[in-house]
């Protein structure tokens, strides 16, 4: 399934908790619930640890030229390949992108974005 947005929070420990047992009661219930991409940050300072410019260069040239291994997207980028990895592992772990391993010879990790907006909400 292609997801079409993927939602940025900002939200504090004691709310993601809230929400998430809140989720828990409505499933031991039997109520449906809704699934959502959202990836919540606890404050827009660490965000910006994680979502930096070049991190966003990254995903629009994985998402713009569908590059086969990392070595090819850090080409495109005119990057180092070894801090293209690095961000690459990084939108990995918070869920921003996925990384495939093939085995044809050599081993590749093809990254790909399965998404076509980041939508970033904040509350005031």
């Amino acid at each position: 399934m292609k997801v079409k947005n993927i939602r940025l929070e900002i939200k504090s420990e004691d709310e993601f908790v809230s929400e998430a047992k809140d989720v828990m009661r409505k499933l031991s219930r039997g109520v449906g619930v809704k699934a959502r991409s959202v990836i919540s940050f606890n404050s827009l300072g660490v965000m910006r640890k994680f979502i930096t410019d070049e991190r966003l260069r990254v995903l629009r040239a994985i998402k713009k030229h569908h590059p086969s291994s990392i070595y090819e997207l850090s080409k495109l980028l005119k990057r180092d390949t070894k801090n293209v990895a690095n961000d690459v592992g990084y939108l990995e772990d918070i869920g921003l992108l996925e990384v495939k391993k093939v085995k044809k010879g050599r081993q590749k990790s093809t990254p790909s974005v399965n998404y076509d907006k980041i939508l970033l909400e904040i509350p005031v």
